[in-house]
């Protein structure tokens, strides 16, 4: 998607941009190994995705620039930036920072399943606390208890599930995290049959059933104007934090069809987009 974005500003790899790909799959280490490497190279921008991304490359690059695009966290609380208007430094980006979109994950669960009364939250312990504390505070307005449950690796998600299960949680929802393989979670869903919300739109592309979130194409398009913007002289620090100027909703209807459910025709008619 970046990519993408990139050549519809006129990129094109090889020819007049080069882009190195590193990923760390959760990794802190290969994380301050691969923002070294970047500061070593000298290259122009680095493009860092996540707080911990953010986090390394800003230790190991003082005066390169930094396009951040962090889903979770407040960048001035996490003492990334000065402020949104004026970042200073070298880092600017997009940052989400909605702790709100839990509760909303919340009301569609309760909308598509009036009845449900105990929702699992599936998330990264090593994500900032904000959006469990969200959905915590928005859940008994709903009528929802909610119960924890935690995986780093895809061989801990089985697990959780079935904890999730045995506690008596009738849906789940999953807070994204960098190191979630979203299919590996969608093929466990179906398994498990625990209708499922997140925030996402790949993810209920993969198989979850619901989503409600930021545009993630809109998002990577906002980094790549922002590295434009660099490339073409503009300093970060002068360079506004910006936040997800699109959202959607998204509802797998195949994947109510394997869970044997009815999703309201309200709800529907509301949906951006309905995967059937």
């Amino acid at each position: 998607m970046f990519r993408q974005a990139l050549r519809e500003l006129g990129y094109v790899q090889g020819q007049n941009i080069v882009i190195e790909d590193r990923f760390a799959a959760g990794s802190q280490d290969r994380l301050r190994e691969y923002a070294a490497e970047a500061a070593r190279l000298r290259v122009d921008v680095i493009v860092a995705i996540s707080s911990s991304a953010i986090r390394a490359a800003t230790n190991a690059a003082k005066s390169i620039p930094i396009v951040g695009l962090d889903l979770e966290s407040d960048p001035v609380a996490r003492g990334f930036i000065v402020s949104l208007a004026r970042p200073g430094g070298n880092l600017t980006g997009i940052f989400v920072d909605l702790p709100e979109l839990t509760g909303k994950g919340l009301e569609l669960l309760k909308e598509a399943l009036p009845r449900i009364t105990r929702v699992a939250i599936f998330r990264d312990p090593a994500l900032s606390p904000e959006l469990l504390a969200a959905a915590e505070r928005a859940a008994p307005s709903l009528g929802l208890q909610l119960q924890t449950v935690e995986a780093r690796e895809p061989s801990e998600y089985d697990k959780a599930f079935r904890v999730a299960i045995e506690g008596g949680a009738s849906a789940l929802m999953v807070i994204p995290s960098p190191r979630f393989d979203r299919r590996i979670l969608s093929q466990l869903a179906v398994k498990h049959r625990p209708p499922t919300v997140s925030f996402f739109p790949h993810y209920t592309e993969a198989g979850l059933l619901m989503s409600y979130g930021p545009n993630l194409y809109g998002l990577f398009s906002q980094a790549a104007r922002y590295v434009d913007r660099i490339l073409k002289g503009a300093k970060p620090g002068d360079l506004p934090v910006q936040r997800p100027e699109r959202f959607e909703m998204l509802v797998n209807l195949r994947t109510a069809k394997a869970l044997g459910l009815t999703i309201p025709q309200a709800l529907l008619l509301r949906a951006d987009r309905v995967i059937d």
